[in-house]
């Protein structure tokens, strides 16, 4: 169905995934294996800008979580953060939420995270619409993992059914370490 968000024409993917049991839309068109990975813009930390086509000619791992305020999203960061230290220099680990990037920082700093690049997607959800894990309503993205390969091209995709389960971490480490 054709939706109008923020002054963006795209999709509205109806009653897609679960928050809290609940059903929930999602805003943008499902990203695909094979597909071309869209170049986006977020903010990172610092409050510098971040483009994904800065890191071209390198395997990322975009880890999506709503919040990193809940104990679901903390694991799930933490989790590829331990991964990490396992993987070739040429991986990139993206953690990618609406929070604000202070929120973000503060908790890398708590937990001693310092191997995942963290993301805010909260100026324009850039991400999130043209990824297609932006929950309609909340303002918040669906829990999932995105892998592309050095050409940009996506290896691996999981949009979570139920957002306050935790994604199939096994799955997407097994794609990246198949393009290693």
């Amino acid at each position: 169905m054709e939706y109008n968000y923020a002054g963006k024409k795209t999709v509205l993917r109806k009653d897609a995934k679960k928050f809290q049991g609940n059903p929930i839309s999602l805003i943008g068109e499902e990203i695909k294996v094979g597909d071309k990975a869209i170049d986006f813009t977020a903010q990172k930390v610092d409050l510098s800008e971040f483009k994904l086509s800065d890191t071209s000619g390198k395997i990322r791992l975009i880890s999506v979580v709503p919040s990193i305020d809940t104990g679901v999203c903390q694991i799930q960061t933490r989790t590829f953060n331990e991964e990490a230290t396992k993987l070739s220099e040429d991986v990139i680990l993206l953690t990618i939420s609406v929070d604000l990037p202070f929120a973000q920082e503060r908790f890398c700093a708590a937990e001693g995270l310092d191997r995942v690049v963290m993301l805010s997607d909260h100026i324009d959800t850039d991400f999130g619409i043209k990824y297609g894990f932006l929950i309609d309503g909340l303002r918040l993205l669906n829990r999932g993992i995105v892998v592309i390969d050095r050409d940009d091209i996506v290896k691996y995709v999981e949009y979570v059914e139920e957002n306050t389960d935790e994604a199939d971490y096994e799955k997407a480490l097994d794609a990246v370490k198949a393009l290693i």
